[in-house]
C-alpha cells in the first residue's frame, strides 16, 4: 500500500489519486522466491511483482522513478526539469 511519497527526503503522505504521481513497476522476485514457496519444479521463469510508488505533487514535478535490477527503485530528476532548469 502507498503511504507516503518515495522520494525518502519528503515527508508528504498520501491521500489522493489526484494529487502527485502514481507509479506501476513491474520487478522480478527471481528463482529463490519460488523456491522458498515450494514450486522446485515450476519453469525456470523469475517471478514478476507488480508494486505501486507514489511521488507528491512537489516531487513530481522534478523527480521520476527508475527501475534498475542492481539497486532497486529508486528517485531520479526528471530530465524536463533539468532541462528547463539549465
Amino acid at each position: 500500500m502507498v503511504s507516503k511519497c518515495a522520494n525518502a527526503d519528503c515527508p508528504a503522505t498520501f491521500h489522493y489519486f489526484h494529487v502527485g504521481k502514481l507509479f506501476r513497476m513491474e520487478t522480478s522476485s527471481g528463482l529463490e522466491r519460488r523456491r522458498s514457496m515450494g514450486q522446485d519444479e515450476v519453469s525456470a521463469r523469475p517471478m514478476r511483482r507488480i508494486e505501486f510508488y507514489w511521488l507528491c505533487e512537489n516531487c513530481a514535478a522534478k523527480m521520476t522513478l527508475v527501475c534498475d535490477e542492481q539497486m532497486g527503485v529508486s528517485v531520479r530528476p526528471n530530465s524536463r526539469a533539468v532541462s528547463a532548469a539549465a
